[in-house]
């Protein structure tokens, strides 16, 4: 399209001419045309380079996405002679954004929970956060009773 432009201009068409044949606007043909009088056929070329660079390799985007299909240290397994046992006792059962961001900088990838988060949902990957078996939206849920403790303070809700 940049080299159309070039040509209807030596066919001698005006600015809006062209823009018009090309379906762009007046302003991107003269900044076409004016690239291409300074620079030559050069100047009709991407500059590149242009815009943010990316803070972590396609290397180390795919080895994060990796890791949310392995086992979480935590979890339980069972071992060939019957008995569960897990990897690392202290670490969680679940993936979470922030367990997901603590290994993947223990890997020596440079990345935080929310950079995580974008990496998963550009994926296709839908994050939600581990729901507790406490919580329940069947409206025939009776939640426990009081805390274990009287130290365990309850919580007030503001009311308006």
């Amino acid at each position: 399209m940049r080299a159309r432009m070039i040509e209807l201009s030596w066919s001698g068409l005006r600015v809006p001419a062209i823009a018009a044949e090309l379906g762009c606007s007046q302003k991107t043909v003269r900044c076409w045309l004016h690239r291409f009088n300074h620079s030559g056929v050069q100047g009709l070329d991407d500059l590149g380079g242009q815009g943010r660079k990316r803070r972590i390799t396609e290397e180390e985007r795919s080895r994060i996405i990796s890791l949310v299909k392995t086992v979480p240290p935590g979890r339980l397994r069972w071992e060939p002679v019957g008995e569960l046992w897990a990897f690392d006792e202290a670490g969680l059962a679940e993936w979470t954004l922030d367990s997901l961001a603590a290994t993947a900088q223990a890997e020596r990838i440079e990345v935080g929970r929310s950079q995580v988060r974008r990496i998963l949902l550009a994926e296709g990957v839908r994050w939600r956060r581990t729901r507790s078996w406490t919580r329940s939206k069947d409206p025939d849920f009776v939640p426990k009773g009081q805390g274990s403790s009287a130290s365990t303070p309850t919580r007030l809700t503001a009311r308006r």
